[in-house]
């Protein structure tokens, strides 16, 4: 989570090729990368229902919702 906001947010390690330094985020149910640098924001996946946590771990994008788990690849831009 961002500190100082409920929003659940990660971050990808700047160099590590697979969504390095984004932001990755759920807003609205929704699944976003977000470049610091350009400023532009990109939908990933929508209808998420009930995340409670996020987190990258390679090219996966790990999301733990109430009733399931999501693991979203950034190779492939899908649900595994």
């Amino acid at each position: 989570m961002t500190p100082g906001s409920n929003r659940l947010s990660c971050y990808g390690i700047p160099g590590d090729g697979c969504g390095g330094g984004r932001e990755f985020f759920i807003d609205e149910c929704k699944l976003y990368a977000s470049d610091p640098i350009t400023k532009t924001k990109m939908l990933l996946l929508e209808g998420i229902e009930g995340p409670e946590s996020i987190e990258k771990q390679g090219c996966k994008i790990i999301i733990l919702c109430k009733k399931e788990k999501l693991v979203f690849n950034l190779s492939t831009l899908s649900l595994e």
